[in-house]
């Protein structure tokens, strides 16, 4: 994909079809279930969603073959879902989605959660 000055989260969208964006989609709207709060960016010309003033809840980008969530993932996040994580290619900030694969949405939901509760302590 060409480096493109992307404005909002429906303009990145715009540049995919089938099932990348179907799974951008359902990642979106599971990120207002949960965190209705959140503010819709474009950061690093990926979507994110931010809490507060500098919390990104969570990124995600679409390639070819994959979608990707990211942040900075604690280790305690890490730890958590190392189970759930366990042959998928994943790194401190990056866990990739294989689009030939079922899109885990209770995975990506727990870890949004989890973020959420990161971003509480934080505040503290």
């Amino acid at each position: 994909m060409a480096k493109t000055d992307y404005k909002s989260i429906d303009e990145y969208h715009k540049a995919f079809t089938g099932e990348a964006l179907k799974r951008m989609k359902a990642i979106r709207e599971l990120v207002h279930k949960v965190a209705p709060e959140v503010q819709e960016v474009i950061s690093y010309q990926i979507p994110a969603f931010k809490i507060g003033e500098k919390f990104h809840l969570i990124y995600y980008c679409a390639f070819a073959k994959h979608l990707t969530i990211s942040s900075v993932w604690s280790n305690a996040l890490l730890k958590e879902f190392a189970a759930d994580l366990k042959g998928m290619k994943v790194s401190k900030s990056a866990i990739q989605l294989p689009l030939d694969k079922a899109l885990p949405i209770d995975l990506i939901k727990r870890i949004l959660v989890f973020r959420k509760k990161e971003f509480a302590a934080a505040k503290k």
